[in-house]
């Protein structure tokens, strides 16, 4: 490809991955194989930037350099709601407002860390507020309270976290 008369020497490899199981074979390696990139490396790079998402499926771009063979790895992550399941063992959200499991505040934050870069929060206490609002529409309890309550409790600093 040309532009303004210059080459343009990146390839990107977008492929959805199992969380730290990235492996040569298919999707990963017959995307890789043409692009004379140790295949094994990419892998282990893929490994280590998704094993926190071991069990979800994560979307990856791996943008090659193709004049240098050299890679970068990015990566996505899933939804905050798969997220929140994960952490309560819960296989669906209950899909009414009946509570059908509860999150701890660590659990909250947690989730709320693995997700800064795509929440629109601009601090911790904004992110937690944007997954507690997730709960709600999953049927999901924090520390036993509605998530209203929960938002109240933070607002207040009754609900450390």
């Amino acid at each position: 490809m040309k532009s303004g008369g210059y080459k343009m020497a990146k390839e990107t490899i977008d492929v959805l991955v199992d969380g730290g199981k990235a492996s040569a074979g298919p999707p990963l390696g017959p995307a890789l194989g043409p692009t004379g990139l140790k295949i094994a490396d990419v892998v282990n790079e893929i490994n280590k930037k998704t094993a926190e998402f071991e069990g979800m499926k994560i979307p990856v771009k791996v943008i090659i350099d193709t004049d240098t063979k050299t890679f970068e790895i990015k990566t996505g992550s899933p939804p905050t709601s798969a997220l929140i399941k994960k952490e309560i063992g819960l296989e669906k959200g209950s899909g009414t407002i009946a509570p059908v499991g509860n999150l701890t505040i660590a659990q909250a934050k947690k989730v709320a860390e693995m997700k800064k870069d795509s929440l629109l929060a601009n601090d911790i206490k904004g992110a937690l507020k944007e997954v507690i609002g997730v709960c709600r529409t999953m049927g999901i309890t924090i520390e036993g309270m509605t998530p209203k309550e929960a938002t109240k409790a933070i607002e207040s600093g009754q609900l450390k976290y």
